[in-house]
């Protein structure tokens, strides 16, 4: 029998739940923004445009910052072949292969949809791993295209963006835009948006991260039941975390900004009150997690 991702409906309840609170979030933003600016169009032209271009160019924008390249099966025969066997059991279309040529021992999936999905890896990732730890990383990634999350977050992180970019206009607006002559209106403008942009961000911040850490969860767990190896998927984990940590912080600090992308974070996660603002559950969480998946499946070791 064939084996396939399982519909995970409490991911799919929790993607549901985090997109209606940030749709309502996204309304009240830009109601409050078009009253504080007096202009519909502009609002609507900064607030579409970069909901489109975000949309329809995530996996360009995400290719274009790791410095990776599509590549196909005549250059990469072994990465093709694993996507190739993962895709036949899980029966779901192929996406794009990329690589990216960083020694950052990692890999992501980005896109709108699954036909228009890419699966990039670094070549870091391709040196450190043995052929059932590649696997395993490769059908986690694979979950996030066949659950659609990956699409989600795309679109959730959409109002963390808008929110950034507005509190950026606001501060320097106030920085560089001359205290001589300008009326207290003025001000108060500026100051209104800045501390509506600013508490939109926050929001949207903690919203997208708890949906984040959830997904994570989930990915490892349709990975390990997918391929039937709780304990690879486990030892990948184990091997990329240890390695990140030898990694430049330039280097990391570089690929940050896709950490909510990413099989595990650029920068390692502190338990505690610094959890709450990670993309990813803690290492020892996914490992726990893994270990119970194993022991379930009857998992030789």
């Amino acid at each position: 029998m064939r084996s396939r991702y399982a519909p995970d409906r409490q991911l799919t309840v929790r993607m549901l739940t985090v997109v209606f609170l940030l749709g309502l979030l996204y309304v009240a933003f830009v109601a409050a923004l078009i009253a504080l600016l007096k202009s519909v169009a502009l609002v609507v032209v900064i607030a579409g445009g970069l909901l489109a271009v975000q949309y329809w160019y995530s996996d360009k924008i995400a290719l274009f910052a790791m410095h990776a390249h599509e590549v196909t099966p005549q250059d990469q025969p072994y990465l093709h072949g694993a996507v190739d066997r993962l895709c036949a059991i899980a029966d779901m279309p192929k996406p794009r292969i990329a690589l990216s040529e960083m020694d950052l021992p990692n890999a992501f999936a980005a896109g709108r949809n699954a036909d228009r999905a890419v699966l990039c890896v670094t070549t870091g990732l391709l040196r450190r791993l043995e052929r059932e730890e590649l696997e395993g990383v490769l059908a986690h990634e694979l979950s996030h295209v066949a659950h659609r999350d990956v699409a989600v977050i795309t679109i959730a992180s959409f109002l963390g963006v808008l929110a950034g970019l507005m509190v950026r206009f606001a501060f320097y607006s106030e920085l560089f835009g001359g205290r001589g002559r300008r009326d207290q209106n003025t001000v108060l403008l500026v100051a209104g948006v800045l501390v509506v942009s600013a508490a939109v961000y926050v929001l949207s911040f903690l919203l997208i991260r708890t949906l984040s850490r959830y997904r994570e969860l989930a990915a490892d767990r349709s990975a390990a039941q997918l391929t039937g190896r709780p304990s690879a998927l486990a030892s990948a984990l184990i091997k990329v975390s240890g390695d990140i940590a030898r990694i430049p912080t330039k280097d990391l600090r570089t690929a940050q900004a896709f950490n909510a992308f990413f099989f595990t974070p650029a920068l390692n996660q502190e338990a505690g009150l610094a959890n709450l603002f990670s993309t990813h559950p803690t290492l020892q969480r996914r490992l726990d997690a893994l270990a119970k998946l194993s022991a379930r499946l009857g998992e030789s070791t």
